[in-house]
């Protein structure tokens, strides 16, 4: 636990008094150089808290590479493409996207621009980066970006934007975090904004007395943000979510607030602060909503294993695994990524996309869930 980071919440909340919980989950994230995002502890993979995609094997930089081709493709192959990754943690996904393109035609044309805030974690991705080098730059936001023809894609991202906790409490209440002599107490309060009813307003939620759950609203403006640098291109996210109506269903009753320290999940975020990770689940239906609100057009949304299998997940396996000593382990390790008991079904993936007209997207020939949003 970061003493350091607990006395400046502590300290935070004698000077304000109570604080959201949304406040709260963004300093024990993001608080500069104490954070769990923003400090030199933050370890993700075998030797950290949790796993992504890119983590169980190279094959899935391997898709997204392939998505890759294809939005460069959709736009008519423009000689100046920039892929833009934010939340790339070491740089595994960008690593297994540039190897997989090295030899492929758009390697000539491609620029690969990585956000990162933590400059720990931008070290060990220019090192796990360095031959291709001469492709990748950094930025610590998307503000230098604009008029961009590309592709923005983001890994579990979303999931980790700090949420506001309500609940239902003889009307609607909001959680915030307040501290006694035994540590950080939750409040049941008036909400900090009239957004969190308009949300529920936007979305046509009604929830019983006693439920409890989470509102993203910082969603809105990441979308705004990253719509603003493109003229034309394409969003990608994977993430963990649900629809609207999924995500607040009669069963879903406490939320989706879940926190990871060492590969344990547990559901306290006043336990490890700064050295745990804090996630809720993305709501899909407010990425298609608010997309579209800023010039984004949800093409499809697919679970993350029906998309890669779509992708051609047959055909990569045939080129590049298929023949070598260890096949059989290599196909096990992909497993992970598109069975829906790992992460086939829970992750899912949406691409949005600005300035073209309809293109037609492989992913979601199989499947697309777009319109039940």
């Amino acid at each position: 636990m970061n003493n350091d980071l607990i006395k400046l919440i502590e300290e935070r909340i004698e000077r304000e008094g109570p604080i959201t919980f949304e406040q709260f989950m963004d300093m024990a994230l993001y608080y500069r150089e104490h954070g769990y995002y923003t400090s030199d502890r933050t370890e993700i993979g075998r030797r950290g808290d949790f796993y992504t995609s890119p983590h169980l094997h190279p094959v899935f930089g391997m898709i997204m590479a392939r998505q890759v081709i294809e939005c460069w493709e959709a736009l008519n192959r423009p000689s100046d493409f920039m892929v833009i990754e934010q939340g790339a943690g070491k740089g595994y996904l960008a690593g297994d996207m540039l190897d997989y393109l090295r030899d492929k035609e758009i390697y000539g044309s491609l620029s690969y621009r990585i956000i990162e805030i933590n400059p720990h974690i931008r070290m060990a991705q220019e090192e796990l980066l360095n031959e291709h080098s001469h492709l990748v730059s950094w930025s610590g936001s998307t503000e230098d970006l604009s008029g961009i023809e590309g592709c923005f894609i983001s890994n579990e991202l979303p999931d980790s934007f700090p949420v506001h906790l309500v609940v239902i409490d003889n009307g609607l209440k909001e959680i915030y975090v307040d501290k006694d002599r035994d540590g950080f107490k939750e409040l049941a309060l008036a909400p900090s904004t009239n957004d969190l009813q308009g949300y529920l307003d936007e979305f046509d939620i009604s929830l019983p007395e006693g439920y409890r759950s989470e509102i993203n609203l910082r969603i809105k403006e990441w979308l705004r943000n990253v719509s603003e640098i493109f003229r034309r291109g394409f969003i990608v996210t994977i993430d963990y979510g649900y629809s609207a109506e999924d995500y607040y269903g009669e069963d879903r009753d406490r939320g989706t607030l879940m926190c990871y320290h060492r590969h344990q999940v547990n559901e306290n975020p006043f336990i490890n602060i700064g050295d745990q990770d804090i996630t809720a689940h993305v709501n899909f239906s407010s990425m298609k909503k608010w997309g579209e609100d800023v010039g984004l057009t949800a093409a499809g949304l697919a679970g993350q294993g029906i998309y890669m299998v779509s992708m051609g997940f047959d055909e990569i396996i045939s080129e590049k695994f298929l023949g070598r000593d260890d096949y059989q382990v290599e196909v096990a390790k992909m497993k992970g990524l598109i069975m829906p008991s790992g992460m086939g079904e829970s992750h899912k993936v949406m691409v949005q996309y600005k300035g073209l007209d309809g293109p037609r997207l492989r992913g979601f020939d199989i499947r697309n869930r777009v319109n039940t949003l």
